[in-house]
């Protein structure tokens, strides 16, 4: 990561009554995470209604970051990532946008440079009506350690 010039975030508190990973065995499930920095949105609104494409990518990439805080949180080292499994990606769009996969790059093309192929993820990419907080992405992801 460093190579990249990137730097995990603080760690996102739950803003309900869940918490942000289960472990299962080798498999961590993360609960939906948000483009967040120190508890506030970095960005709020629909794609393509108040927001470009482009800002829905740094959204998504800013979630997967905070994603990875999570991991990191959880196994005290993103070293202990086997492979991104799988992502769950909702994209708050207005009526007749249909660009949520390219949005969700902002996420899966994050993990592909920080992981290489143990980043490659099976993923669904769907638009919704809302999100929490007037968030334009949500990401939920299935990540495998080491045992």
């Amino acid at each position: 990561m460093k190579q990249l010039g990137l730097t995990l975030p603080t760690v996102p508190m739950p803003v309900a009554n869940y918490v942000p990973v289960v472990r299962v065995g080798d498999l961590l499930f993360l609960s939906g995470v948000l483009p967040s920095r120190d508890g506030q949105l970095t960005v709020t609104g629909k794609l393509g209604g108040d927001l470009s494409v482009e800002q829905g990518v740094d959204a998504a990439k800013t979630a997967a970051l905070n994603a990875l805080a999570i991991v990191k949180f959880e196994l005290g080292s993103l070293d202990c990532v086997k492979r991104i499994v799988k992502m769950i990606g909702h994209i708050a769009s207005a009526p007749g946008f249909t660009e949520q996969p390219q949005v969700l790059n902002g996420a899966s093309d994050l993990f592909v440079e920080i992981f290489g192929e143990a980043g490659r993820h099976a993923r669904v990419a769907v638009g919704a009506a809302e999100l929490p907080r007037r968030a334009p992405v949500e990401i939920e992801l299935i990540v495998q350690v080491e045992s």
